[in-house]
């Protein structure tokens, strides 16, 4: 079963990649900006309060709108998504349903779109 400690491992054994100090989430600078990669589910449970965070869901960026509809359609206990992520190429991911090499090839996906393209040269070249 995946969790946090797993997505922490996957996340920083990729070239460049940075955990933030207030917040579970991952990102890799590209054009001076950290481009954020996964991050733990802020789910809303009260309108008009803050958002919680949920340890047992990660959001994970994908390339398109297109790969998002596709993962969606896949796998509808795994994946899902919400309003706050309509437009926008993301999906959030059930840790405990998501096996180790699925959850691998997501993050590393997600690393692939905002990395800068040297990184990602010379990370296929090894």
């Amino acid at each position: 079963m995946a969790g946090q400690e797993l997505v922490r491992r996957i996340a920083l054994g990729l070239p460049e990649v940075t955990e933030e100090d207030d917040r579970f989430a991952f990102s890799v600078r590209a054009g001076g900006k950290a481009k954020g990669i996964c991050w733990v589910w802020l789910e809303r449970l009260e309108p008009k309060k803050a958002r919680v965070p949920q340890p047992a869901v990660l959001g994970v960026r994908v390339a398109s709108l297109d790969d998002k509809e596709r993962l969606l359609a896949s796998g509808p206990g795994i994946f899902f998504t919400e309003p706050h992520y309509d437009g926008y190429p993301a999906v959030l991911v059930r840790l405990a349903e998501i096996g180790e090499d699925e959850l691998r090839e997501l993050i590393t996906d997600a690393w692939r779109c905002q990395a800068p393209r040297r990184l990602v040269k010379a990370f296929d070249a090894e």
